[in-house]
């Protein structure tokens, strides 16, 4: 019999699983703990890390992903501790966390469940740390927003519970499933995880559960834990709030009954309907407002151009034919946008002489093209140029603009140089300044921070752990980097606390790990270090690959007639052409074998895996996929296509 059992399930994160076992195993020492990772169907290594690193680990592993509830369960049926804690892969404890969480539930024979105070990626308070039930008054409150304009109200600040203190211990309703410690003895009381709930939802329907049985549900901010996936991942992601919801559905349906069900249902779908639509719209203007703003103001300039033009030249009466005009000049501003765009002057922060080269590939294309109309639809090469002006001016003003507004993502300023603490001792120093090199994370200052206390002689040391703060601000820091082998959970925690305001970076390093994690959440891979180079996912590759398939597409299609002749199989050669064409397949990716460690790109008529021998096991298809995402050219794509030329129809 142990004394805790932790529960983790795991999908696809395999770096910060890494973290999370090891901050996992050192608090679990001098306690009699057992540890449960269950595995759902993982792509990204996972299995293969914990069994060769943590082979202590009760490892499950799953054929597909059976869900967050039922992957639980799994564990829960085989855990001997008197209690059970629910753990998220994407957090690390404290050293003492667990000894002071057991100290506390034996202590209060009326608690059935503990939950613990919670901090983001950057030393922020997460406040689904401390959480009331979300009856119909409590959820509309948050969906129409009142709980965000009055956080100190009782009333309002309830999906929170906002209006207590941070600090404090107290009786909360519902525990996070992010970090959910549950007397044994209750959980046999009440029974396991709600099957039903595929993903959100279970941990408030267990919380109200044990509440229903008697039992409290306690907040215990005496120890905090670090936890990457806020509460607003992807909460503008279509998917995220139809599964969210529906959760909210199915509690509602199990609990409330009358006009308490009736209400609860009305306000779910409603916020389906109202969150759906937000999130719809929100991706809409996002990408493709800017873009739709320079259209008008580029097309409405070119009609004022010519009006100019014409008086200016003395060119009277109707010399352009007004139906020409309505569909040259915007054809015209879209071939500007496209080229922009196509050369990095929609990617943030803004290059302005990517802009201006846009505009000139533009021009060039329109020239190419007036060039190629007959007589009749000609009308002035003069307009082209003016107009390439005035684009050019469009795009660099409305820019400018935004710049001097200070709108998100539209800085002209050249991104901040980073400048690395790396805290630790001199072997992992050198290990992770390494890895910082071969990441390509290219800082531009990197110090070394010793954590031990003698003397100590590097050319990059900077000074010891104790004179963080002086060395923050000396050395202008921007980023700092922990080392997990030599410095506590502890230390990190409490000085992401201290340090939050400084706009100071915080990240860790995990030992003998070809990572460094540290983000807000574990879907922000800007913020997450890894060798797993990540290049077919730039856009400047992106658009480079969407641009060659385009060209390909309409290469194949003309050469038809002598490519169908060489074909192994011709069924899918124009299915083919036309799904990469409009841009649901690319003609070269990672083929069948999907692989989610690898950066996400469309699906693929071509792969690499396609040069190697039929019987080619997975771990070399795989390894074959990781070099092409790794170093990726257009020249790949072009040798692959040529190489492949008789399976265009596969």
């Amino acid at each position: 019999m142990a004394k805790l059992s932790v529960v983790i399930v795991n999908y696809n994160v395999k770096h910060f699983i890494e973290q999370c076992l090891f901050s996992v195993l050192k608090a679990s020492e001098g306690i009699n703990t057992e540890v449960f990772v269950v595995d759902n169907n993982s792509v990204d290594g996972s299995v293969t890390l914990i069994k060769e690193k943590f082979p202590q680990i009760h490892l499950i592993v799953n054929k597909t992903n059976t869900g967050f509830s039922v992957a639980n369960n799994q564990a829960l049926r085989c855990a001997t501790g008197d209690y059970i804690l629910l753990l998220n892969p994407d957090t690390v404890v404290q050293e003492d966390t667990f000894k002071k969480i057991l100290n506390f539930m034996d202590a209060h024979p009326d608690a059935g469940g503990l939950g613990v105070k919670m901090l983001d990626g950057q030393g922020n308070f997460a406040p689904e740390s401390k959480r009331g039930l979300p009856t119909p008054a409590v959820a509309f409150y948050k969906m129409f927003g009142f709980s965000r304009l009055f956080p100190k109200s009782r009333r309002f600040g309830k999906y929170h519970l906002s209006y207590l203190p941070e600090n404090e211990i107290n009786e909360i309703d519902v525990i996070s499933g992010a970090f959910m410690l549950i007397r044994k003895s209750v959980l046999d009381k009440i029974g396991l995880l709600d099957e039903t709930f595929f993903m959100y939802g279970e941990d408030i329907d267990l919380s109200y559960r044990i509440k229903k049985a008697g039992y409290k549900n306690y907040y215990f901010p005496d120890t905090q834990i670090i936890h990457y996936k806020g509460e607003s991942t992807k909460r503008s992601s279509l998917n995220y709030v139809v599964i969210f919801y529906r959760a909210m559905a199915i509690f509602s349906k199990k609990h409330f009954s009358g006009s308490h069900a009736f209400w609860f249902n009305a306000l779910i779908h409603l916020a389906i309907f109202l969150k759906a639509g937000l999130a719809l719209l929100s991706r809409f203007f996002k990408s493709f407002t800017v873009p739709i703003l320079d259209f008008g103001i580029i097309t409405l300039g070119l009609f004022a151009i010519k009006n100019i033009y014409q008086q200016n030249a003395g060119l009277n009466g109707e010399i352009y034919s007004q139906k020409l005009l309505n569909v040259a000049f915007p054809l015209y501003a879209i071939a500007w946008i496209v080229m922009v765009y196509f050369n990095g002057g929609y990617d943030k922060p803004v290059k302005l002489l990517k802009v201006i080269r846009g505009v000139l590939v533009g021009t060039v294309f329109i020239l190419l093209g007036y060039s190629l109309l007959p007589e009749s639809l000609r009308f002035s090469r003069a307009l082209i140029l003016l107009g390439t002006s005035w684009a050019m001016l469009c795009f660099v003003f409305t820019r400018v603009l935004f710049h001097l507004l200070k709108l998100k993502s539209y800085s002209l300023s050249s991104a901040k140089t980073k400048r690395i603490a790396i805290i630790g001792e001199e072997e992992e120093f050198n290990r992770v300044s390494n890895l910082l090199v071969d990441t390509h994370a290219n800082p531009g200052f990197v110090g070394f921070v010793s954590a031990e206390v003698n003397g100590v002689h590097h050319p990059h040391y900077i000074g010891k752990i104790n004179q963080i703060d002086e060395i923050i601000k000396v050395h202008q820091i921007n980023e700092v980097i922990f080392c997990a082998k030599d410095i506590s959970s502890q230390f990190i925690i409490n000085n992401m606390l201290t340090l939050v305001s400084s706009g100071v970076d915080f990240k860790i390093a995990p030992p003998e790990s070809l990572s460094i994690i540290g983000s807000n959440n574990i879907d922000t891979a800007g913020d997450l270090y890894i060798i797993d180079v990540n290049s077919i996912s730039k856009s400047k590759n992106r658009r480079n690959k969407r641009l060659l398939d385009i060209a390909v597409t309409i290469l194949v299609i003309f050469l038809s007639p002598f490519l169908l002749g060489i074909q192994e199989t011709r069924k899918n050669y124009f299915v083919n052409c036309f799904n990469v064409l409009f841009g649901f397949y690319s003609w070269v990716g990672y083929g069948k074998l999907s692989d989610k460690s690898l950066p996400e790109i469309k699906r693929s008529v071509l792969s690499p895996s396609l040069l190697l021998p039929a019987d080619a096991a997975n771990d070399k298809i795989k390894l074959a996929n990781l070099r092409y995402a790794k170093d990726y050219t257009v020249e790949k794509d072009l040798v692959l296509i040529w190489k492949c030329r008789k399976k265009l129809g596969i």
